[in-house]
């Protein structure tokens, strides 16, 4: 038994300090670096999917997660920093985490925009000290989010996430399970 707990100890141990050497470029403590990252995610969003300009004009507010990192081995975690974005102001920072066990390897970054459509939504998720995204998140794929417009899915589902930018050696990218926290950078 001593084996598998050291054994489990050090695999978590890897998967730390492999999230952690990963650097995902927001290493930067302040709120102007995280603001200027989430102004080219969302810049860069806008140039390759047009149609989630019509999600943020519709959108209550939209937390903006410009890189998560996410990596494997047996356990695995991600990690990224981003802004609550309401209009065009920035309200709160954010941090995103997540862990999860099972048969995995590998590693990958990916952005990543949660569309609040209702102001009860915004509310909870501002309200909460911990929110965690569940199965209530709506996905917008990469192929379908150029075509995204305020039809019956995005007008009846409270949250919608966007997932882009991947690059890596991970299959799929989620939010679901992501907890998300406030910061102060």
């Amino acid at each position: 038994m001593n084996n598998f707990s050291r054994r489990g100890f050090a695999l978590g141990a890897l998967a730390a300090s492999t999230l952690a050497a990963c650097g995902n470029g927001i290493g930067g403590s302040g709120a102007a670096t995280i603001d200027a990252r989430v102004d080219s995610t969302l810049d860069g969003m806008y140039e390759q999917y047009p149609g989630t300009r019509d999600l943020t004009n519709r959108a209550a507010g939209m937390l903006v997660m410009p890189l998560v990192t996410e990596v494997g081995l047996g356990l695995g975690g991600s990690y990224g920093r981003g802004a609550l974005r309401v209009g065009p102001s920035t309200v709160d920072y954010y941090s995103a985490t997540s862990g999860s066990a099972g048969l995995q390897i590998g590693a990958q970054q990916f952005s990543h925009v949660l569309f609040f459509m209702t102001p009860e939504a915004l509310l909870e998720f501002r309200q909460s000290p911990g929110w965690v995204a569940g199965a209530d998140i709506e996905y917008a794929a990469n192929n379908q989010s150029e075509m995204l417009r305020a039809d019956t899915t995005t007008s009846l589902s409270p949250v919608i996430a966007v997932v882009f930018g991947q690059t890596g050696l991970r299959l799929g990218a989620t939010v679901e399970g992501t907890k998300y926290t406030r910061i102060i950078p």
